[in-house]
């Protein structure tokens, strides 16, 4: 089992990573980050895809649907943003946000990397 630390290590290293994050969404704070920098700022990052989460979460309940979020992914022109909502024992109301460059990152890859990586995390 892994650590935080340890698991957002592991996340920097997928192919294409610009930066990744623990976030809870019932707070939207990040309680680990590594990498981002001057073009993507980890925290508020965070907070932002809290109100994405919240609101997928609140529109499942609205249509009656009795499924689980996987994961979000959120395409822009030059990045991927991948939402992945924690079901391991203890990780209730968190997410793993992995950002990555698109011209360099498998999205399959990653989100089978990031599922191994959920898998293995020990809050």
């Amino acid at each position: 089992m892994a650590n935080t630390e340890t698991s957002l290590k592991e996340a920097a290293q997928i192919e294409g990573a610009i930066g990744a994050a623990l976030v809870d969404y019932t707070s939207g704070m990040a309680l680990g980050t590594i990498g981002g920098g001057k073009d993507l700022d980890l925290n508020v990052a965070a907070a932002g895809n809290t109100d994405v989460v919240r609101a997928k979460v609140r529109a499942m309940e609205m249509l009656g649907l009795s499924d689980e979020i996987e994961d979000i992914l959120i395409t822009l022109g030059s990045q991927y943003h991948l939402l992945r909502l924690l079901k391991t024992r203890g990780a209730n109301g968190l997410f793993l946000y992995l950002a990555l460059d698109k011209g360099r990152a498998n999205l399959a890859m990653a989100r089978h990397q990031l599922k191994k990586i959920e898998s293995e995390l020990e809050i």
